[in-house]
């Protein structure tokens, strides 16, 4: 029976999400709990840092609660952008399918790690409301835009390094170095409002940055928000990292392929 070529994308996007799931899931005894285990340990020990150092509120804003959006929209990032990177080298033999592209497996890693991440972090956030915090937005809407934002500069960052590692192998170990300051530069566990130029119109160039703190805005109204964060910038990044990594997907897929 011929399908046409949108359904079998569709279908091949599909069984792959299946198959990233179940090996996310249960490849390990309780992966699922281990999962969700590294976001609630570090919100839990910055939080005990916190309260050990008399800390309340951050900037207008309840500090526990302000301690985990801001984990959670880091962890959104990192996750779906580790996740994207190694989606090809991980699926490779499934590319002697014709119907299999190098992108397949790509989208199928990032729409989960979409997915995953939004159901830790409605179990984080109703504890937290358990505990006699104030966890709903005051502005959903740009809530949804800045983790949109975030995950689509992941996506497109993903994309990128991928093909980078896949052209140059050492590309990884560089890649890895780079992830790991932008934990503490993109104001995950300390406000960059306090930081004083230029030291923070530089953190600020980071696009983490400014998604970081439009989820805070849009959790605290009268949030003391970092100056000169913009929605805007955040999706110019994502939209460009997009297309740059597509546009490379498209131009070394041979070399993606048969790496």
């Amino acid at each position: 029976m011929n399908r046409a070529p949108l359904a079998v994308t569709f279908a091949v996007w599909r069984a792959i999400f299946l198959r990233e799931a179940l090996d996310r899931l249960f490849d390990m005894r309780f992966a699922w709990f281990w999962l969700l285990l590294e976001p609630v340990l570090h919100i839990a020990f910055i939080t005990f840092v916190m309260t050990i150092i008399s800390v309340r509120t951050i900037g207008n804003a309840d500090a526990m609660v302000w301690i985990i959006v801001g984990m959670l929209a880091f962890f959104l990032f990192r996750r779906t952008a580790v996740q994207v990177t190694h989606a090809v080298v991980s699926n490779r033999p499934f590319f002697s399918y014709r119907q299999v592209k190098p992108f397949d497996p790509a989208i199928a890693r990032a729409v989960l790690e979409a997915v995953l991440m939004t159901i830790m972090a409605g179990i984080i956030l109703l504890t937290a409301a358990l505990l006699g915090r104030a966890i709903l937005p005051a502005d959903t809407l740009l809530v949804m835009q800045a983790v949109f934002g975030l995950w689509l500069f992941a996506v497109g960052y993903g994309l990128v390094a991928s093909v980078l590692m896949a052209l140059v192998p050492e590309m990884e170990h560089i890649l890895n170095i780079a992830m790991m300051p932008l934990y503490i530069i993109s104001g995950v566990i300390w406000p960059l409002a306090l930081i004083p130029p230029p030291y923070r119109d530089w953190l600020m160039i980071s696009p983490i940055a400014h998604g970081i703190e439009l989820v805070r805005m849009g959790f605290f109204p009268l949030y003391h928000t970092a100056p000169g964060v913009s929605i805007s910038y955040l999706f110019a990044w994502g939209v460009v990292s997009l297309f740059l990594g597509l546009a490379l997907y498209r131009r070394f897929a041979m070399q993606l392929v048969m790496q």
